[in-house]
């Protein structure tokens, strides 16, 4: 009886093990989601509320979401002044985001873009979960 036991407990372990290896492994190729974060200045609300929804859907297309920040209030809690308008943007990963902002169809919309906003600073951050 006592050896089933012992050998009970050393499956125990080892399945035990077992799952904390495959966890540790899952987690290594898992890719941390990334935030952009675009502060700017409104130039003209009419056009940016020609603009906004046009960004959106090409942000979503490529698998962006959109927080909705964009016409919400900036407060500032420490350091320098604040934007007047900060829009921040979730992707699944950096590499995602960066792509996005590179591409054609982003550029395609800087007419519209420069016409609706000045756009002080853009970047991206990584986030752990």
């Amino acid at each position: 009886m006592r050896s089933n036991f012992k050998l009970a407990m050393v499956m125990l372990a080892g399945v035990a093990t077992g799952a904390i290896a495959v966890q540790g492994l899952h987690a290594q190729g898992a890719k941390l989601k990334a935030y952009s974060i675009s502060e700017s200045d409104i130039l003209d609300a009419a056009a940016q509320a020609a603009y906004l929804p046009t960004a959106r859907k090409l942000i979503e297309a490529a698998h962006g979401r959109a927080l909705r920040t964009a016409a919400g209030r900036v407060v500032q809690i420490e350091g320098g002044s604040p934007p007047k308008s900060a829009a921040i943007v979730e992707w699944d990963s950096l590499d995602d985001g960066v792509a996005f902002y590179k591409s054609k169809a982003w550029a395609d919309l800087a007419p519209q873009r420069d016409k609706a906003v000045k756009v002080i600073r853009r970047y991206i951050v990584e986030a752990e979960k």
